[in-house]
């Protein structure tokens, strides 16, 4: 069987790759820029092209025909429709990467099916993944296009650390403070529940729905089945690194108002997704896919990354204005108590 990858070297779609080049009954492609070469497993090949040059995509695919087509960096209606008139006549499948910060926050019921209302008033980012999915969806019901949607939730991997709150330059400076003794921002109280996933968890329930005919025209989220609260997860890693956590809980809507000055938009990152609890409920994905399971729980998949991270220089990106904007939240919050 023959896939490619749209992207194809992201936190998700590199777990799905090496995952598939161990196999013998895939081909492999990858559709990008070509920048991140040296991480590509042996035997994947290659097509290098910008997605947006649409005239110059279509004559490299030119005689090509892919079993699935997975697009993992469209993110508005446009590079959709773009990808509809590129494919309608050249795959089985094409697997559209959405995201579970679709689903309506707070839901009717904190537990997250495939059929819970997609709205997210607080994110264009979640709004226009629906608007995409209403695209493909629509083109399935009137012509007969394959697709299938997947919604992954919060999944990270070697290189990263899954954090609430952080600043431009990815969670390193929330790992610093927790290192350096220092009190660490989590929105709410701690409470709100929340479901992380390890990428190689997420692609053993990618690869089960490639090619798998149960899966068109259907809608799959693929998270682990782990749920710990926002505390739980600070806790954890900072026992990962031997240290002592100071939590300073942060009304989200605080966060969402103040972050607006220093370019943070914690109003869709946490009013809209991550400040509210989700449990998702798997059963539709494992009923197509009876392997998916969770094979690296989140105190196994935080020590993975801190070993990387911390091995890795160039993970460690410092963010002094990030640091800066957490000790003014606390110290304004200190204030405010001591006037009160």
């Amino acid at each position: 069987m023959k896939a490619l990858f749209i992207g194809g070297t992201g936190t998700i779609s590199m777990a799905i790759v090496r995952r598939l080049a161990e196999k013998t009954d895939w081909e492999v492609w990858l559709l990008n820029r070509g920048r991140r070469a040296s991480d590509v497993p042996e035997g994947v090949r290659t097509i290098t092209a910008d997605m947006n040059d649409e005239a110059d995509v279509a004559e490299k695919l030119q005689g090509m025909f892919f079993d699935t087509v997975c697009e993992f960096i469209g993110f508005t209606p446009d590079q959709v429709e773009r990808d509809w008139r590129l494919f309608k006549d050249k795959t089985r499948q094409y697997i559209y990467i959405s995201s579970a910060s679709a689903y309506l926050k707070p839901a009717a019921g904190y537990v997250i099916t495939e059929g819970t209302t997609l709205a997210n008033p607080y994110w264009e980012y979640s709004r226009n993944k629906i608007a995409c999915e209403e695209f493909l969806m629509k083109k399935h019901r009137e012509e007969g296009f394959p697709v299938t949607i997947v919604r992954p939730s919060h999944t990270y991997d070697e290189r990263s650390i899954p954090m609430a709150a952080h600043g431009k330059n990815g969670s390193w400076q929330v790992v610093r403070r927790i290192m350096d003794g220092k009190p660490v921002i989590i929105p709410g109280d701690g409470s709100s529940l929340w479901t992380l996933t390890f990428n190689t968890d997420f692609a053993r329930g990618f690869v089960g729905l490639m090619g798998n005919r149960h899966a068109i025209g259907e809608a799959f989220q693929i998270t682990g089945d782990e749920t710990l609260t926002w505390d739980q997860i600070y806790n954890t890693v900072a026992d990962a690194l031997g240290k002592k956590l100071v939590p300073y809980h942060v009304s989200a809507d605080f966060l969402a108002e103040t972050g607006k000055k220093y370019g943070y938009d914690y109003a869709g990152e946490l009013l809209g997704d991550k400040s509210v609890s989700v449990v998702f409920d798997n059963r539709k994905l494992k009923r197509a896919v009876p392997d998916m399971k969770t094979a690296v729980p989140f105190h196994v998949g935080v020590r993975k990354a801190l070993d990387y991270i911390l091995d890795h220089p160039e993970c460690q990106k410092e963010d002094p204005g990030f640091d800066a904007y957490c000790d003014r939240v606390i110290a304004a919050l200190e204030k405010a108590k001591a006037e009160v």
